[in-house]
């Protein structure tokens, strides 16, 4: 089987193949329309692509032959009693995440949505079900500590099965922070001890904190990593606490993209931007920053990478890993691969539409 990889982009999903000396386009799918989520089940080797359509809104397709026909399903929908507000209806206006249910519970998929709703499937995506006990949960009906930060309504954009027990699992929202599940999401908890959230009047809320991306290690779930708004934090505890591991002398600090090294728990990847603010790439330089003693030091990577004039950043969805090799497209369409772990990259396009998300399959 051929090594591939899926971009999704605002005009279409992209599909490279790895042909015997290079990387090649083999073939566009979905063309015009904005890919919000791809997603490979490595259980089942089927492709999942959330489309994102201006007039239609949110519509969700699957592959099992690798894009040679695909097939829809009905996306997760709210049910009429959920409110984002007071009397607001709740409506699905993205889909952030797919992830499998575990060997475990081979059928099962998560879906993780904007506003802020987390959909179980015990069908392979036949038929969605909102986590009410999520959704109920005080700190977001009650409290309303859960709130969007640019975008208008908080959204779930990362989950994480535990390999060892599949009803162990923990989520990412923006804006409120990590939660755990130990039940298959009958009951949750906030995971956030140790993070810092800068930009409210208590930096240390128990809930409020705004998690870019979450991973934990296949090889070792209790050590987990996020790319946070307020810099890059890691757990060597399953969540219990956090540290920030952000370079204080360097540029691994803001960003968005993260990835982990599955089999070695002390290595990772990020890809920095200068801030909030500014979105853009530190001086103006693309650079991949890795860890290889869980966040003690920083080494920058840019070899093959353009380090003048450059406007790209790179969103939480798309950097990707497999193995040694790793991949990333910009906002400004371009994607970069390397199979040497970063050490020396190549360009594969220069001129795709805005990347969205990135995956192999």
């Amino acid at each position: 089987m051929q090594q591939k990889l899926l971009i999704g982009t605002s005009k279409g999903l992209v599909v490279f193949e790895k042909t015997t000396h290079s990387w090649q386009i083999q073939e566009t799918h979905f063309l015009g329309f904005p890919v919000s989520v791809i997603y490979v089940n490595e259980l089942t080797n089927t492709w999942w692509a959330g489309i994102s359509h201006h007039h239609w809104g949110q519509k969700l397709h699957y592959s099992k032959d690798e894009g040679k026909t695909w097939q829809t399903v009905k996306p997760p929908l709210y049910p009429k009693a959920a409110q984002i507000g007071s009397g607001k209806p709740a409506t699905l206006k993205k889909i952030w995440i797919i992830q499998h249910g575990g060997s475990q519970y081979p059928n099962r998929l998560w879906v993780g949505t904007e506003p802020g709703g987390l959909f179980i499937s015990e069908d392979n995506g036949e038929h969605f079900e909102l986590v009410t006990e999520l959704w109920n949960h005080p700190s977001r009906m009650n409290q309303q500590q859960w709130f969007g930060t640019g975008r208008s309504e908080p959204f779930i954009h990362s989950i994480v099965v535990d390999p060892a027990d599949n009803n162990h699992i923990y989520i990412a929202v923006s804006c409120a922070g990590i939660f755990e599940t130990t039940d298959s999401g009958k009951s949750w908890q906030p995971k956030n001890k140790g993070l810092v959230a800068a930009y409210l009047p208590n930096p240390h809320v128990e809930i409020g904190h705004d998690p870019h991306r979450l991973f934990a290690c296949k090889a070792n779930p209790k050590v987990l990593w996020q790319q946070n708004h307020c810099g890059i934090f890691r757990s060597t505890d399953g969540a219990k606490n956090w540290t920030d591991i952000s370079d204080k002398s360097g540029i691994a600090n803001y960003g968005f993209a993260l990835a982990i090294d599955h089999q070695n728990p002390l290595k990772a990847w990020v890809i920095p931007a200068i801030s909030d603010e500014m979105r853009l790439a530190p001086n103006q330089a693309l650079s991949v920053c890795q860890t290889k003693n869980g966040g003690q030091t920083w080494q920058t990577l840019n070899q093959g990478l353009p380090q003048e004039n450059c406007f790209d950043i790179v969103f939480r969805h798309a950097l990707a890993i497999d193995k040694n090799t790793l991949a990333f497209g910009t906002t400004t369409g371009n994607v970069y691969l390397s199979e040497n772990g970063g050490e020396e990259w190549e360009s594969l396009s220069h001129h795709l539409a805005r990347v969205e998300c990135v995956c192999f399959g």
